[in-house]
């Protein structure tokens, strides 16, 4: 009896697990070192040619993003985008900088995996690395 609640409780997290959305995104401010909140995010997808969006956020107090895939869908494999738009967020504060936008394009190949995706901002730089 206790090793089949215990492959239950397994079981159960494994589905959790799967079930949780597969990206996620975060923006700190270098100046400050501070999250950076407010700013859009869209999510696109290439096909063919052409990108296709599939969602966007705003990034909340903590500067996270923490379900950008859409809820319904299984992330495929293919190529992807995410597009800060930092021009806003910047001109709320009425700085100056120079990326309007930033788009990130990554590759997913493995579908089980989660994807997390950190955008470190200042005015005139920023840096990105695939996170965990």
């Amino acid at each position: 009896m206790k090793r089949l609640i215990l492959a239950l409780a397994i079981a159960s997290l494994s589905t959790a697990a799967l079930a949780a959305n597969p990206l996620s995104v975060h923006i700190l401010d270098l100046q400050s070192g501070t999250p950076t909140q407010g700013v859009t995010v869209t999510l696109e997808q290439k096909t063919g040619n052409d990108w296709r969006q599939l969602a966007s956020g705003v990034t909340n107090a903590q500067g996270r993003i923490a379900e950008m895939y859409p809820a319904d869908k299984a992330i495929e494999r293919g190529d992807y985008r995410i597009v800060f738009k930092t021009g806003e967020h910047y001109a709320r504060l009425k700085q100056e900088t120079f990326f309007p936008e930033i788009p990130v394009q990554f590759h997913v190949e493995k579908t089980d995996q989660h994807y997390h995706i950190p955008l470190l901002l200042s005015p005139f730089g920023f840096s990105t690395y695939r996170g965990n």
